[in-house]
Formats: C-alpha cells, sequence, structure tokens
C-alpha cells in the first residue's frame, strides 16, 4: 500500500505514534515535533486555525487523531468536549473543502460508549441504537459524527472504538495504563470491579486496521474491536503474573453494561483484517514497553 500522500494528525497522543512508527511513509501533521526515533515526514502547525502548511502538500487521505478520550474530565466540564472533539474536526474539513481539495478518505474516531446499553444485542452491529445524550463526553463524539455530514463531498469512515490499550506515557483514563502504571510505580494498584466484560483491543493492532481501512470504499460508521469479550479478571490476573504485584479489588459498582462484545463483521468484510494479538499478548508486550520507559524516564 503507497501511504505516501496520507497524512496523520495527532502524532503525539496516544494511538498516533504507534500508526507512524508501523508506516513511516505516513505524514505527520501537528503542533510538537515527533519523537526522535520516528522517521516519518512531519509538517509543523502553529495550531488547527492555521493550516496553510498544507497548501501545496500532496496529499488525498486523511487520519484524524486530534480529540480527548478522558471521559471522566470532559463530563466534570461544560464545554471541553466540544472544544477537544468537536472543534478541531469542524475546521479541518471547512479547510479541506474550502481549498477544494481531492480526497480519497478521511478516517475520524468515535466511540462503541454512543451504543445505548438499554437497547443492544450482542454482538453490536452499526445499525443498532444509539444513545447520544448519555453524558457530554458521548455528547460530544455524536456531534463530531454529526459534523461530517455536513461535509459529504468528503468521503468519511467514522471508527467506533471499543476498549483500546497499549503502552503510554499519557495519563490516560482507561483500565490498563492505569494499572499498568500503578504497578509500575507503586507496590500496588486497585480496580473497582473484576466482573465486567470488555472487548479490549491491542493498539498495534488497532493501527493495522485503521490503515487497512484508507482503500475501501466505504463511509459511515465501522466498529473497531476484536468480536470478543475478556473479563477485568482475566486483565488483573495476566497483570499481576508480568508484574508478580497484588491488585486490590474493591468490589464497588461499576457504570456501563457489565458485557460488552463488538461485531467486527463490517470491518472484517472490507479488509480481511484481524487481530493477531491476544489479550495476554498485547498486555505482554505493553507490560515489557513501558517497564522499559519507567526504567529510562524522559
Amino acid at each position: 500500500m503507497n501511504l505516501s500522500k496520507t497524512i496523520l494528525f495527532g502524532g503525539s497522543g496516544f494511538q498516533g505514534p504507534i500508526i507512524l512508527e508501523k508506516y513511516p511513509d505516513i505524514i505527520s501533521i501537528g503542533r510538537s515535533p515527533l519523537p526522535k526515533e520516528l522517521t516519518n515526514k512531519h509538517i509543523q502547525i502553529p495550531n488547527i486555525d492555521d493550516l496553510s502548511a498544507l497548501d501545496n502538500l500532496d496529499f488525498d487521505k486523511v487520519i484524524f487523531l486530534i480529540g480527548s478520550s478522558n471521559h471522566h474530565e470532559i463530563n466534570k466540564s461544560v464545554m471541553m468536549g466540544i472544544e477537544y472533539n468537536v472543534i478541531p474536526i469542524k475546521k479541518v474539513l471547512a479547510y479541506l473543502k474550502s481549498k477544494k481539495r481531492k480526497i480519497k478518505k478521511f478516517i475520524m474516531f468515535t466511540t462503541i460508549l454512543l451504543y445505548d446499553a438499554k437497547k443492544i444485542k450482542l454482538p453490536v452491529d452499526e445499525s443498532q441504537p444509539i444513545n447520544p445524550y448519555l453524558n457530554d463526553y458521548v455528547f460530544s463524539k455524536y456531534l463530531s459524527e454529526e459534523v461530517a455530514k455536513l461535509y459529504p463531498e468528503i468521503p468519511v469512515i467514522v471508527v467506533r472504538m471499543s476498549n483500546i490499550y497499549g503502552p503510554t506515557w499519557l495519563i490516560r483514563p482507561d483500565l490498563v495504563p492505569t494499572l499498568m502504571q500503578s504497578v509500575l510505580s507503586r507496590d500496588g494498584a486497585e480496580v473497582w470491579s473484576v466482573r465486567p466484560e470488555r472487548d479490549l483491543i491491542y493498539v498495534k493492532d488497532a493501527a493495522d486496521a485503521i490503515v487497512s481501512l484508507l482503500d475501501t470504499d466505504h463511509t459511515g460508521p465501522v466498529n473497531l474491536g476484536t468480536g470478543e469479550a475478556n473479563s477485568v479478571s482475566s486483565v488483573v490476573e495476566i497483570i499481576e503474573k508480568l508484574s508478580g504485584k497484588k491488585i486490590k479489588v474493591l468490589d464497588v459498582p461499576v457504570s456501563g453494561p457489565m458485557k460488552f462484545i463488538a461485531d467486527i463483521s463490517l470491518l472484517k468484510k472490507l479488509t480481511g483484517w484481524k487481530p493477531k494479538y491476544s489479550l495476554e499478548e498485547g498486555l505482554t508486550d505493553t507490560y515489557n514497553i513501558m517497564k522499559q520507559l519507567h526504567s529510562f524516564p524522559g
């Protein structure tokens, strides 16, 4: 696959560096310089309001990873979800339209939390009912999907992301990085409950799936997960084995459905993709990388 005309916004976030490392022909767009180990071409922009550096750049595919998945903070803020998850994508799509760019594919990201937990049937496919008004975070992701519909001339794929995990220095509200950072920096960790079952996808598998969608003719939502559910108990057991540390179970109620499985039939049909990493393989890789990062800070 020729990716030399593909640009990626958000190369300094969680998923961006993984995609750029696996696919060095993709061009990075952003304010922050790339980590020194990445060899991708990088176009520096001052901010999302000034995209003039792209005026003469030859590209026709876009992976848009700017946004925030920190739902805990967004749900405590009146405008954070709009500012982080809606306004940036509106500005970039408006820029592409104003410049009459002939875009073959634009990939953006929302969340499987959009699906209505009270009405879904497992596994959850893209046609099942959504509830955009669950909270500020989910509403911001819904609005970003609606914004994309304002630009029918740009073929957009909306990736509805399941529970993604992988190595990171970022402070994320997700289960795996929270537990990993805790066992690596302290004597142990704690988890609210081990009973929920989630569709957990390793970030390296997600990177391959995302890139494989660039060459499809599809537009609209596509679920991205593994199509399997794993319990929090399994995650805890694997991390305890890797770290040799005990994780305390608080056994308190948690929000969301007790079990979720994404139907990824559409993704498989479009691309032929399937995950390579088992839960244990993904968690082991995550732990080994994060352990090395903790050993050599900076």
